[in-house]
């Protein structure tokens, strides 16, 4: 079990709002540079104001909202004929770039965070690729937890908003790191497993 199994029930709810931006010409493609783009000048903020509290105060907002545009333009493609190769490599390419944007910061916070939370990111993005490669072998795309892109996000949001209300980073990030990268060589591992079992039936 991880959020990533509430999405259609979230889907759910926004679906009158994608209707509306449907209506309105907005596209798929659109809506994913949209969020990548956001999330990569929230993470430049991050960055370059490490001491701030409120970029970490509002980090669980643009992590919200940046779910929900994920949502949304996965369902204008789906729903309304906006699929095209270009959308799904966009949609993969920057997932992982927007959640290194976005999680490298945190290696800034203390000494100790440095070596997990970077080595988290790297096994992040090979967790995304390996959810994808299910797809070479005649698969589906591979979305097994425990933590997947949704739980990513639960984790840090969850971090950097305790963070901006003024909790020390140096033990706390360190520890949420080793978790993080511990949780990811399991999320990659599982992800394996289950289309090299879906690809062999198949």
């Amino acid at each position: 079990m991880t959020i990533y199994d509430l999405k259609p029930r979230f889907q759910n709810l926004l679906r009158p709002f994608c209707r509306w931006l449907e209506g309105r010409g907005v596209t798929a493609n659109q809506v994913t540079l949209a969020a990548f783009i956001a999330s990569l000048a929230f993470g430049l903020w991050m960055a370059l104001q490490p001491a701030s509290r409120w970029p970490f105060l509002l980090l669980p907002v643009l992590l919200f909202s940046r779910m929900a545009l994920n949502a949304i333009d996965g369902m204008l493609a789906r729903e309304f004929g906006q699929k095209s190769w270009l959308g799904a490599i966009l949609n993969e390419l920057t997932d992982v770039m927007a959640d290194a944007a976005l999680y490298l910061p945190f290696a800034l916070l203390s000494d100790g965070a440095a070596v997990p939370v970077i080595l988290f990111v790297v096994l992040a993005g090979a967790a995304e690729l390996t959810g994808v490669l299910g797809q070479t072998i005649g698969a589906s795309r591979r979305y097994d937890g425990p933590f997947g892109k949704s739980d990513r996000a639960a984790l840090f949001g969850a971090l950097g908003f305790f963070i901006g209300l003024g909790l020390d980073p140096a033990p706390y990030v360190d520890f949420a790191g080793w978790i993080a990268v511990v949780l990811s060589i399991v999320t990659i591992f599982r992800r394996a497993k289950a289309a090299l079992a879906e690809g062999e039936s198949a």
